[in-house]
């Protein structure tokens, strides 16, 4: 009949490829990003529980590098990695009963550590920059005598020297001090809380042999980080596209008149 009018409307663009997540390959794309991502998330989680164990530090012992209350993460190691220069949590009854403690190594078995020469702690006769001690740590340097450290053995300082019960409050032990290696259980790479970051190696310590490598506590933090950004972005790419879909979707074609 004459004057019938029609109303058309246009096909969605992207025929069978597109929908309201977008193409099929931008789907697929997404799924695999949100597959990836979960498995570097909590591949990171479960290795660095594995590797690391975390500690509060009860006093101020190990100030300013490790403060009161701070909370840190300690690599699981074996003793015989321990070596100079490393922050170390151990357990001896002779210091304390039914509890780990923190302090930091100075000499290991075979060493002859002394304190002071010219203000400074001396390792086999040499002297030990220690960049760690607070500005005002040399005043607070307390002499003792020349010790011999056993094989199998460390002498372990806290970096707060005035006030720290180390190996210098045990010099009339039958151990002179000393720890054995078999009491360490792991090494401190990090304070999380507060976010201090990763303890730094003690370059003076190398004139007496090597330092130990830090752990992979720098890669567990790309896997999740890189992780978690693959999962965000795999999620919300179904949104995105959906609403650039509705964004770009024409309206009803004019309607003509035959």
């Amino acid at each position: 009949m004459g004057g019938e009018s029609t109303t058309r409307t246009a096909p969605r663009s992207g025929g069978a490829s597109s929908g309201p997540a977008g193409s099929r390959t931008g789907q697929r794309l997404s799924g695999l990003a949100v597959a990836l991502g979960l498995v570097l998330f909590l591949g990171g989680f479960v290795w660095g529980a594995v590797i690391y164990r975390p500690y509060t530090v009860p006093t101020s012992s190990m100030a300013p590098t490790i403060g009161a209350g701070d909370r840190v993460l300690a690599q699981r190691v074996d003793g015989g990695e321990i070596r100079r220069g490393d922050v170390v949590v151990f357990t001896d009854k002779t210091w304390v009963s039914n509890a780990p403690v923190v302090k930091r190594v100075v000499a290991i078995g075979g060493d002859t550590v002394a304190c002071c020469t010219d203000g400074k702690l001396t390792v086999n006769g040499k002297q030990i920059d220690e960049p760690y001690l607070a500005k005002d740590g040399l005043e607070d340097l307390q002499n003792f005598p020349t010790v011999t450290v056993p094989k199998g053995r460390l002498f372990l300082l806290g970096d707060e020297r005035s006030g720290s019960l180390d190996s210098t409050a045990h010099l009339t032990d039958a151990a002179r001090g000393t720890v054995a290696r078999g009491a360490v259980s792991a090494r401190v790479d990090a304070v999380v809380w507060p976010m201090d970051g990763m303890l730094e190696r003690p370059t003076s310590f190398e004139q007496l042999g090597a330092l130990s490598s830090p752990g992979p506590l720098r890669t567990m933090v790309v896997l999740i980080v890189v992780g978690g950004v693959l999962v965000l972005g795999g999620g919300a790419y179904g949104p995105i596209a959906n609403r650039r879909s509705k964004r770009a979707r024409p309206g009803p074609e004019a309607a003509s008149v035959r």
